[in-house]
């Protein structure tokens, strides 16, 4: 099978491709070059094209880098700044993902005739009979990353391949390590690539929006209680920087053209259910009345709740989730679908 693998100078994606490599693929590796700006995160930096490439020649694959730095400011950076704009909280690898990994360089994969793409996620893909796709976690449950892979469709799946999925970090760092791989030892990339540790969300934003001064507005006497010197940096459910005064305030609410946040109590930040926008289906989609486990951040434990359309009702009372988050449903380890919160 002709296979392209998404190479992105990380360990994982090395594996990734040695393993296809030795089952016998025709296997060419390709960079995707995302962000041009200031990055420390790991990952989309100069740096990370050389590993690549110097790892496809270690395997003795052919390795190439696709420029979709244009792609990945319209559809990942834009519509983030926009998020915070509007008083949301956006989940940019999630779109990167959607738009970029499993759209734009699915759609390059298969105009060079290739037969799948490969990357280096912990997830699992398997096929049943009759054709269609399952997406399982991880083996490796700490390393999971089936959560910002749950926007893919059928479509997506069957063209995929997640040869890493099977294995956990120690046995992937092993593997590298018997090749003699550069990555072996690489650090696991972290954070949003195009946000740096030393500036962080409020130095970027910044200089492409303005920012505001919001005024912290207590639930319970509707009095004004502190400030925050952005409110669009923001997100529901957060505590950190909202004062008190030896209590704990949590936002519950954010409301950037009224520059504003409604603040409460840990009781007020909990709530029996999250409502929903238009959801996307790994598979079948869910009736109303399905029992799931919704998952609501990248690492964070699943729930159990109840799918009702255009909600999930938790089982017992959860924090809240911040509008624009993604919501991931799975039924244990299966991949049913995700949608955002809203």
């Amino acid at each position: 099978m002709r296979i392209l693998v998404a190479m992105s100078g990380g360990v994982d994606s090395s594996v990734a491709a040695a393993l296809l490599r030795d089952a016998g693929h025709d296997v060419l590796g390709a960079t995707m070059k995302l962000w041009g700006g200031p990055s420390d995160s790991g990952c989309c930096s100069v740096a990370d094209v050389e590993d690549a490439r110097r790892v496809a020649q270690q395997l003795g694959i052919a390795h190439h880098v696709f420029n979709f730095t244009a792609d990945f400011d319209a559809r990942v950076v834009e519509p983030y700044v926009a998020a915070h704009g509007a008083g949301l909280t956006p989940n940019p690898c999630i779109e990167c993902n959607r738009h970029l990994k499993f759209g734009r360089f699915l759609r390059r994969a298969r105009q060079l005739g290739f037969e799948a793409v490969a990357t280096g996620h912990h997830a699992r893909v398997v096929r049943e009979a009759g054709g269609r796709r399952r997406l399982l976690r991880g083996r490796d449950r700490a390393k999971d990353q089936s959560y910002v892979l749950s926007v893919l469709g059928q479509d997506q799946l069957a063209a995929c391949l997640l040869p890493v999925g099977e294995l956990t970090k120690p046995a992937v760092r092993a593997h590298a390590q018997a090749l003699g791989l550069r990555t072996a030892s690489k650090p696991d990339s972290q954070d949003v690539c195009f946000i740096t540790s030393t500036g962080g969300r409020g130095a970027f934003l910044s200089g492409r929006m303005e920012l505001h001064r919001g005024r912290l507005v207590d639930l319970a006497t509707g009095q004004v209680v502190g400030a925050v010197p952005a409110v669009e940096l923001v997100t529901v459910g957060q505590r950190r920087g909202l004062g008190g005064e030896g209590r704990r305030r949590y936002a519950l609410a954010v409301d950037v053209a009224g520059r504003a946040v409604t603040v409460g109590s840990e009781d007020d930040v909990l709530t029996d259910e999250v409502r929903l926008g238009a959801p996307t289906w790994t598979d079948v989609p869910l009736e109303p009345g399905a029992r799931v486990q919704a998952q609501l951040s990248a690492h964070g434990r699943p729930v159990d709740a109840i799918f009702e359309g255009g909600r999930v009702r938790f089982l017992e009372p959860h924090r809240r989730v911040a509008p624009g988050q993604t919501v991931a449903l799975y039924d244990g380890d299966v991949v049913l679908g995700a949608a955002l919160a809203v």
